[in-house]
């Protein structure tokens, strides 16, 4: 078996995750390979000593892997993401954070869940992922794809921004607000959930469109399907405005258009019947914890 290592080091809380993880694979012969950046903080915490292969883009990771074990929160499964890309590459996420939805795998239950692992008794979700152009191409986007969202932000101002919003090429709306939020399923569970967004189950072949305080009160977020073609045009009082894809930020000229749409490949997600996404939602978001159930 071969695994390649993601993670983030949290000078408290991963030490023991870390190792724990590293020792299970090792005592079980499993072929495990490093991001680069990441082993180099493991070797200045001597948290591993043995030397290991490396990789450092998503051109060293192939189809010869059988799963990358992202350590950390969701945040670091996001960047995870852009080295697995279209390599088909199974992700499971290991909790280091603090409020995880794809970081599902907790410390108390490491050697267990690894143990699926080891014998491939899980399931895969796969995440739709949203694609972003910008029209004319005004400014290079390296990776532009989110597995989260795609959000629209001002920027050096606290004055409004109007979004002119199209699907399919039909004229929706002209939203007057701080900015706009294009989630994927994924990805509604976090910024589009903080601003009044839909939760959509991962297999729901959907995306949402979340204003974010919008000054036209009735504007309210809208499901759409995920073959839907949006296009937006952006204008404010600043020359530029913000685009951040989950959390890669640009810069873009007023004035001009992006068109956002379903990227053709999906990332694959580790599913472990212990830790379904309604578990999930139960545990992360404490529903039924009121004393009356």
């Amino acid at each position: 078996m071969k695994v390649a290592i993601f993670g983030q080091y949290y000078q408290n809380d991963t030490r023991p995750i870390i190792k724990d993880i590293f020792v299970f694979f090792i005592k079980n012969n499993v072929e495990l390979v490093i991001e680069e950046k990441f082993l180099e903080i493991l070797y200045k915490e001597e948290i591993v000593g043995r030397k290991y292969n490396t990789f450092s883009s998503h051109k060293d990771l192939d189809n010869s892997f059988d799963i990358l074990i992202s350590i950390g929160g969701d945040g670091t499964i996001l960047r995870a993401a852009t080295y697995v890309r279209d390599s088909g590459i199974p992700m499971l996420g290991v909790n280091a954070g603090r409020l995880g939805f794809l970081a599902k795998v907790q410390k108390e239950n490491i050697e267990s869940f690894l143990q699926v692992v080891l014998e491939k008794k899980y399931s895969i979700s796969e995440r739709a992922l949203l694609t972003l152009e910008c029209i004319p191409n005004t400014v290079e986007i390296d990776i532009n794809f989110a597995m989260n969202e795609v959000s629209i932000n001002r920027k050096e101002t606290t004055s409004m921004i109007t979004i002119e919003t199209y699907l399919n090429g039909e004229y929706l709306s002209s939203y007057w607000a701080d900015g706009l939020i294009i989630s994927t399923p994924t990805g509604s569970t976090g910024y589009s959930l903080s601003c009044g967004g839909p939760i959509l189950t991962p297999d729901v072949k959907g995306f949402v469109i979340t204003p974010i305080a919008p000054h036209n009160l009735t504007a309210r977020p809208l499901v759409i399907p995920d073959d839907t073609e949006i296009r937006l045009k952006v204008s404010g009082r600043e020359e530029q405005y913000l685009v951040s894809l989950d959390s890669r930020i640009n810069s873009i000229d007023n004035n001009s258009e992006l068109l956002i749409k379903k990227t053709p490949f999906t990332i694959k997600m580790v599913e472990i019947t212990e830790e379904t996404f309604l578990t999930t939602l139960r545990n992360k978001l404490l529903w039924g914890e009121d004393k009356r159930n």
